[in-house]
């Protein structure tokens, strides 16, 4: 009998992205398991914020600690028809307790009467090794700062070698903690199409397609520029990837859903949160994304070229944290003339009484304050546009090692009430809440100190991860030629109208991809938006340098901007902890572009305010 299974060449695998972080819409799954003809769903929950959170919810019941809603709301809705289907899962969602969510998955098939062979790796949970590493002097790969004597948490970056081994070994689920974003993809792509430990550019390629995916919605038009163009977004489509053996890949969604597929939004999403795109390390491979090409194949098909790679770094990142004392964040609406004056005298008058109270009653002092106007552009600092504004929100943010103290703190947020500006009112809803201020660390520590092992059906299997040298540095590339035209005159636009751009976190951190809307202005924007004219248009919030990087595949920018997020996280006081409105802010700069260019963006259609240019052939 001749085989229908297609030759490796040909073979297509689907895998559905349903999840971008702890919290994501409930109608991902069911929509993916019933429209999108998958081979695999997958799940990624865990960003840095969600293991502090993760921490405290196991400091108060060890039975948590791991992400709730894969289990009581995501595979509850899908249980029977991903096992009707087959459809393979893969999910992060064991956060610093795999095992806990692998008991609560177990209860639930039973309960339902359905067979599931759930695996769940091993290895990542490095806490016990804490006080030998701060013996050895191990410091914050970011600061420096020696390791703290007491931890929440500690847990490696782990890749997907052992989701690739669990596959192989029969499991239906696998169930990791912590591991990189992108490895709940590659494992699937690595046991499907055989692709071994030194596949370098292979390994890139699929890491490629699991970080496009990672995010849910943002390879659909989530958070995309040109927000306007992006239909139906009560009903957006949830990304798949149809991924080949070579390492290319198609972007799509399941038909009838919202959303848009575009070329634009996944070159921004491949830009997503990444440092050097020359050596976006993860721990199975270095990957570099300089020439990867991505075109429009069809409506909401969007195809990736395969990456390149090379060796891994023979270390795991490890995150951490730690319990940094409390915080308390309390609000009020202010309205009428002079709102945002009255809103800042308020905070500053809260601020002022509860620290005399604390010095009157000999406790410390606040550790760190910080106030806000919502609705006054106070994250724009110098380029704020508002003047004369008539309804704000006031914020005001108060650390402090004890909790006592900022319930006094969050007592004295009311009577501002009926105490001082007027118009002061609010939407209720009582008390600000004092919680945990839970404090990320970050290190590096061997491969070879991390055993790494999967269980299933109540066996332990090792895996072994190969530990190779450092690697190598990439190869070097031209820069975009300088533009110079002195006799051409030169007209100001806003950087809008030439790029789309995203931006996002690591720590404190913030990266912007800039993508230029025709591949001919890039070296215009690459000589107007230099790492000086980025750094001093932002240095009311980015207080390091600044890093230029090109992917002439795309012709796109990496800008990473150190220092940029007051810590980062939940360290962060400011209300854009994430960075996720730096693009927004940069994309409002002006710059000056020879007159040629200023005529194209002029008479492009314009859409709401911003009188964008046309999208020129392909794009």
């Amino acid at each position: 009998m001749t085989s229908r299974r297609p030759p490796a060449a040909q073979k297509i695998v689907r895998i559905g992205g349903a999840s971008g972080f702890w919290g994501d819409s409930m109608v991902a799954a069911p929509q993916l398991v019933k429209l999108g003809r998958l081979d695999y769903l997958v799940f990624d929950f865990l960003a840095e914020t969600t293991m502090s959170i993760l921490a405290a919810a196991r400091a108060k019941r060890p039975e948590m600690g791991y992400a709730t809603d894969f289990v009581d709301i995501a595979m509850k809705s899908v249980l029977g028809e991903v096992k009707r289907q087959g459809i393979k899962v893969v999910s992060n969602a064991g956060g610093i307790n795999p095992h806990g969510c692998a008991d609560a998955l177990r209860a639930l098939a039973e309960a339902e009467g359905i067979s599931l062979r759930i695996a769940v790796v091993e290895g990542d949970e490095v806490s016990a090794q804490m006080p030998a590493l701060r013996e050895r002097g191990v410091t914050d790969m970011y600061t420096g700062e020696q390791l703290p004597e007491k931890v929440l948490s500690a847990n490696a970056y782990l890749g997907a070698l052992p989701t690739a081994a669990a596959l192989a070994a029969g499991a239906d689920v696998v169930i990791t903690g912590r591991c990189v974003d992108s490895a709940v993809t590659l494992g699937p792509l690595m046991h499907e199409f055989g692709w071994t430990s030194d596949d370098f550019d292979l390994l890139a390629s699929g890491s490629l397609a699991g970080h496009i995916i990672e995010c849910g919605c943002q390879a659909t038009g989530g958070l995309h520029t040109d927000w306007e163009d992006i239909p139906d977004w009560a009903n957006m489509g949830y990304p798949i990837v149809e991924c080949h053996a070579d390492g290319s890949f198609v972007v799509t969604k399941p038909e009838g859903t919202g959303g848009k597929v575009i070329r634009a939004a996944v070159a921004e999403q491949m830009l997503y949160e990444i440092g050097d795109p020359a050596a976006y390390m993860l721990p199975d491979v270095t990957c570099d994304f300089r020439h990867v090409v991505i075109e429009q194949q069809a409506e909401n098909r969007v195809r990736v070229s395969a990456a390149k790679g090379r060796e891994p770094s023979p270390t795991y990142k490890v995150s951490a944290t730690e319990l940094d004392g409390f915080r308390c964040a309390g609000s009020l609406v202010i309205i009428g003339i002079d709102a945002e004056k009255k809103a800042r005298r308020t905070a500053e008058a809260i601020i002022e009484r509860t620290g005399r109270i604390l010095r009157e009653s000999g406790q410390p002092p606040f550790t760190s304050t910080c106030i806000e106007v919502i609705g006054s552009e106070s994250l724009y600092g110098p380029h704020a546009r508002t003047r004369g504004v008539r309804e704000v929100t006031m914020r005001v943010v108060a650390n402090h090692p004890q909790k006592a103290a900022l319930a006094m703190f969050a007592r004295e947020i009311a009577p501002a009430g009926t105490s001082w500006a007027p118009g002061t009112t609010g939407p209720g809803g009582g008390r600000p809440a004092v919680s945990p201020l839970i404090k990320p660390f970050s290190f590096l520590l061997d491969k070879e100190a991390v055993p790494v092992a999967f269980v299933l059906d109540g066996e332990r299997h090792p895996v072994t991860v190969p530990r190779f040298a450092e690697d190598a540095e990439a190869p070097a590339i031209e820069l975009p030629a300088v533009y110079r035209n002195p006799d051409e005159p030169q007209e100001d636009v806003r950087l809008i109208q030439l790029a789309w751009a995203r931006s996002g976190d690591k720590g404190d951190l913030s990266n912007i991809g800039l993508v230029a809307r025709r591949p001919e202005w890039l070296p215009v924007l690459w000589d107007r938006v230099s790492q000086q004219a980025v750094r001093d248009y932002l240095s009311h919030l980015v207080h390091g340098p600044v890093e230029r990087f090109y992917l002439p595949g795309t012709a796109s920018m990496n800008l990473v901007l150190h220092d940029a997020l007051d810590g980062g996280g939940p360290s962060s006081m400011r209300m854009d902890p994430l960075g996720k409105g730096m693009a927004q802010m940069l994309l409002d700069m002006t710059i000056s572009v020879p007159a040629s260019v200023a005529v194209q963006c002029a008479t492009a259609k314009p859409t709401g305010q911003h009188a964008r240019q046309a999208q020129g052939p392909v794009l």
